[in-house]
């Protein structure tokens, strides 16, 4: 680590700390030293992304008064962090977290696996659905009869297809954010948009602000696009943003770009309120930040209070989008092989992101472009969208019962739309549940790799795409993975079931 890209106060940190005093011990426990105990606090944070890597911590003096300690302790408890690898630092730049080398990021349990190679595995490793039938037959159907006008044309367009741009912009406008099509442009989903995104306005060694956790396939696509990733922590529990550090890391690392989850964040399902919308759009116009809204998730909403009362979206608070730029896509909402994506933004940003797709994909294929017009425009859309919330919901609180009932000591949050679960793995390693789960016939995505320098080890995610017996079983096999990480890896292991459901 050549720099830290955001800093934790001393008071910031020393509430941290004090919060973790409130986890009970175990019967018998015997109190560490005290500089062992402040070590142990702080590789915590990180490990849980608490605190980032990469975070400047509090000069020695500061902290030791902040924590009422002396300055001896809190020097022995830096460097037992720095003999472990959870500290570096260097005369006249201070000190800052970071991971132990040698511990890459895991390649286990995220990419799906093929239908065909499944057999007897469960796959938690992708958050997405089956088609909301009979919707996606519909759609296509519709778009067949739609295509002998464009198949007369050399079928690029570049910005995307006049009818489609038009409806996207209605429907942002029906949301209470006035949009003309010349602010739309069309994408090979949110991925594609994503990607233009950081091209236009990123570079290589540009940094960027991203939620802490976020989703794991944005932050590999920004780290191969040579971006620095500055995380931000997420506030505690399902409460969206903390907006003091956003405020503190847009104005210390003045990262060019931020990306943002605001509805139904993936992993951790949490969702912002209003006023946090406000005050981050506020905080990236004064810091010069241009901000990504994802918002793949916005109508995932699966509890029904939040029907007609879901927040103003992020650009509602920039219509001109001079600020907010707004990803949207079809994948999460009706299906993922739908690959339609777009983008929402000034028109001037726009026909940059347009002159640029002459170097990238050209366009969106216009068959799937005609398919999800046709839903938009017949109602369909809606309607798979209720199907696809009721299947949500079900499979969620199945999920939610199957793991209370087999893994009673994971913590967890239930979030109220979305399609994931972050859990916090009653103090196993989730790389190592990831690689056990294998052996027992489950996958699922560990912890670091929806964090920046392997964060969140202590976590895994588990998406809602298994409902009834399948998530009952998918439970019975999370808690066998669970026994063999706990034993050691020494446990004898059954070949995973054949199960049909």
């Amino acid at each position: 680590m050549a720099q830290w890209t955001s800093a934790v106060g001393a008071a910031q940190l020393a509430r941290l700390l004090k919060s973790q005093q409130d986890r009970p011990a175990g019967p018998g426990t015997r109190r560490p030293p005290a500089y062992r105990s402040l070590a142990d606090g702080i590789r915590l944070l990180v490990l849980e992304g608490r605190v980032p890597v990469a975070a400047r911590l509090p000069a020695e003096r500061e902290l030791a008064l902040a924590l009422s300690v002396s300055r001896t302790t809190v020097a022995a408890a830096y460097e037992a962090l720095r003999s472990e690898g959870f500290l570096e630092s260097r005369r006249g730049a201070g000190s800052w977290t970071a991971v132990p080398a040698g511990n890459p990021l895991p390649a286990r349990g995220l990419e799906p696996l093929p239908p065909e190679a499944l057999g007897s595995m469960i796959d938690l490793g992708c958050a997405a659905l089956p088609a909301p039938e009979p919707w996606l037959t519909r759609a296509v159907q519709g778009a067949l009869e739609e295509l002998p006008p464009y198949a007369h044309t050399h079928g690029d367009y570049p910005a995307g297809l006049p009818a489609l741009r038009s409806m996207i912009a209605e429907r942002y406008t029906a949301r209470g954010i006035p949009t003309m099509p010349e602010q739309i442009m069309v994408t090979t989903g949110a991925m594609g948009a994503i990607d233009a995104i950081c091209h236009l306005f990123g570079g290589r060694g540009e940094r960027i602000a991203v939620e802490s956790p976020s989703y794991a396939n944005i932050l590999q696509l920004m780290r191969e696009a040579g971006a620095r990733l500055v995380p931000v922590a997420m506030a505690e529990g399902l409460t969206g943003w903390d907006l003091d550090r956003w405020r503190q890391v847009l104005r210390e690392a003045a990262p060019r770009i931020a990306y943002v989850v605001a509805d139904f964040h993936n992993p951790t399902g949490a969702l912002a309120d209003e006023d946090q919308r406000r005050r981050l759009v506020e905080a990236a116009r004064s810091a010069g930040t241009v901000l990504i809204a994802d918002e793949t998730m916005t109508e995932l909403w699966l509890d029904d209070d939040l029907a007609g009362a879901m927040p103003r979206p992020v650009c509602g608070f920039d219509p001109a989008g001079s600020t907010v730029i707004t990803v949207g896509s079809a994948s999460k909402a009706f299906w993922a092989g739908m690959r339609i994506g777009w983008v929402r933004a000034a028109p001037d940003v726009i026909r940059s992101l347009v002159a640029a797709r002459a170097y990238a994909d050209l366009g969106t294929p216009v068959l799937e472009q005609l398919a999800v017009n046709w839903l938009f425009s017949t109602g369909g859309w809606e309607e798979a969208v209720l199907l696809r919330r009721a299947q949500a919901r079900e499979n969620r609180d199945a999920l939610v019962a199957a793991v209370r009932r087999e893994l009673p000591d994971w913590e967890f949050e239930v979030p109220r739309g979305g399609l994931t679960l972050w859990v916090r793995a009653g103090g196993l390693s989730g790389s190592r549940l990831a690689e056990a789960g294998e052996r027992v016939g489950v996958r699922v995505p560990s912890g670091p790799r929806f964090g920046v320098d392997g964060a969140f080890e202590g976590f895994v995610r588990l998406p809602f795409t298994v409902g009834g017996a399948v998530a009952e079983e998918a439970a019975v096999r999370l808690a066998a993975a669970a026994r063999l990480v706990a034993d050691g890896g020494t446990a004898g292991t059954e070949a995973p079931r054949t199960f049909v459901a």
